[in-house]
């Protein structure tokens, strides 16, 4: 109940006691009586809505909190992973190039250096016969084989964080209503 409503209940109870004759019945009491559990009644009501209110706002910011802190850690996982997707992008570049020039040994480096979920990939890749299959994919990270946990990772935290927000959201609702 709004507080507004308090005051005009309290003002229109404190109207008709003004407008009372000074003899007082015990019907006058018996009113007297009912107005004040009514006021306590509607003071009792309003502090269960304020508090109902405030848990839910809290409960709320927590929900925000939380999903806010998800949304970092997945935002550092996908960092990571792009990071990483990009090394291994980078030595594969320059495993062509060593495997263009004939330095065998300088390939195979660059090969032991691939992450393991590239190296996968880059198996799979040759088994495409990429430098004479036109169709073949343009590289490793093309394959269906390449998968990078910390990117995938981010995505299911990040999913999580989008879930989490909208409990917010609801909590918000709720301690509007």
């Amino acid at each position: 109940m709004p507080e507004s409503s308090n005051i005009e209940i309290a003002h229109k109870l404190a109207e008709h006691r003004d407008s009372e004759s000074p003899k007082e019945s015990w019907q006058d009491l018996v009113i007297e009586i009912l107005e004040a559990v009514l006021l306590g009644v509607v003071a009792v009501a309003t502090a269960w809505s304020a508090y109902n209110a405030a848990k839910w706002d809290g409960h709320e910011a927590e929900l925000y909190g939380r999903a806010s802190t998800l949304r970092i850690e997945a935002d550092e996982l996908v960092t990571a992973g792009g990071q990483q997707r990009l090394l291994d992008v980078s030595t594969f570049n320059t495993w062509i190039q060593a495997r263009n020039e004939g330095r065998d040994e300088l390939a195979a480096l660059y090969v032991r250096r691939f992450s393991n979920e590239f190296k996968v990939a880059f198996d799979a890749w040759l088994k495409t016969n990429p430098f004479s299959n036109p169709t073949a994919p343009p590289g490793p990270s093309f394959m269906p084989e390449y998968r990078n946990p910390q990117i995938l990772q981010g995505a299911v935290v990040n999913h999580e964080a989008s879930r989490i927000f909208d409990e917010g959201t609801a909590a918000r609702k709720q301690s509007e209503e």
